[in-house]
């Protein structure tokens, strides 16, 4: 007998106490409601929160019948864990997919929901009252506590459903696992696979293999809505995000960076440099010619020159914002 609690437990003559009546008529209904809840439920979190309203009424049972061990290992194992578990696994991996609600025959599942209640209650009545004894405390069956009881009775009487369901669990486990890894439709595709794809759209329709350059990262400045400076010089539309671009927010490098036009308009004596995609030929190696002893290189097209203030446009003044859009707008 729990001292805790003597008014809800059964008497030895197997007679049912004021208290445990109350708690009964209280928490039966509610664990029927809720199972209830369970079956007609049309999302699977609300059938997993009624699940657990019936198993924590179901504790409260066992306890009220002096099976303090089984009841709070229905609280902790399956409320807290498996259950939780549970409306995790359905909260990541969403609860999208329903079952069809298309009826062969009109009315067809409440006929037999009805039928089905009443053999479960037939067979439940006839079960009771022919195999099982008549109710009594459970003084002796706790003798040893309440643990000692419960693993005697299932462990010692019930040896073989005891593998039975130890084996159903590893299936259920297995097969939950099964389901996170959905089988692959087509070929995994690889980084080799990728660069080769963008390759071959280069080839056929001349798409662009990397990524656009990021908009308006300069020396002084880094604006989202100003496009960015290409090898030439020369502002790259695309690097400006779309949305912005639809929007009519793109603003002009002079108006938010006259320092790279600044920049620009000083070295454009040398038209060309090393970097790939520039258009005409390379520009010779000035530094070279130099440590080589090569006659001086002349000014031309092309070609690596001092940047002094004779020979550089720009270099040394200011450049106002007019210049810098009129240059801007001949490029």
């Amino acid at each position: 007998m729990n001292p805790l609690i003597p008014p809800l437990s059964l008497t030895l003559d197997g007679a049912i106490g004021p208290g445990e009546t109350a708690l009964f008529w209280i928490a039966a209904p509610l664990i029927v409601l809720a199972a209830l809840a369970l079956l007609f439920a049309r999302k699977a979190v609300y059938a997993a929160v009624a699940l657990v309203f019936v198993m924590i009424g179901l504790a409260a049972m066992y306890i009220a019948q002096d099976a303090m061990f089984l009841g709070i290992v229905q609280v902790i194992v399956y409320t807290g864990a498996i259950m939780m578990l549970f409306v995790f696994v359905l909260m990541l991996i969403g609860v999208d997919v329903a079952d069809s609600a298309f009826e062969a025959i009109k009315g067809q599942r409440w006929v037999a929901a009805i039928f089905g209640l009443g053999v479960a209650l037939g067979l439940a009545g006839i079960v009771v009252g022919v195999t099982l004894p008549p109710m009594q405390g459970l003084e002796v069956a706790n003798a040893d506590t309440n643990p000692v009881g419960i693993a005697k009775v299932i462990f010692g009487s019930y040896p073989f459903w005891m593998q039975l369901t130890g084996a159903l669990l590893i299936v259920a486990a297995l097969a939950a696992m099964t389901l996170t890894h959905l089988d692959r439709i087509g070929p995994k595709v690889t980084q080799k696979v990728l660069a080769d794809a963008r390759t071959q759209g280069w080839a056929e329709q001349g798409a662009r293999i990397g990524q656009l350059p990021p908009p308006g990262v300069y020396s002084r400045s880094n604006i989202v809505t100003v496009p960015a400076l290409g090898p030439d010089g020369e502002p790259v539309p695309g690097s400006v995000p779309q949305v912005l671009r639809i929007r009519g927010q793109e603003e002009s490098i002079a108006e938010r960076a006259p320092e790279a036009i600044a920049a620009s308009l000083s070295t454009e004596r040398v038209p060309l440099s090393r970097l790939p995609g520039m258009p005409g030929d390379a520009a010779p190696d000035y530094e070279a010619a130099r440590r080589d002893g090569s006659p001086a290189i002349g000014v031309g097209p092309g070609d690596v020159v001092d940047a002094t203030d004779e020979n550089v446009t720009g270099a040394g003044k200011e450049t106002s914002a007019v210049e810098i859009e009129d240059k801007e707008e001949e490029r």
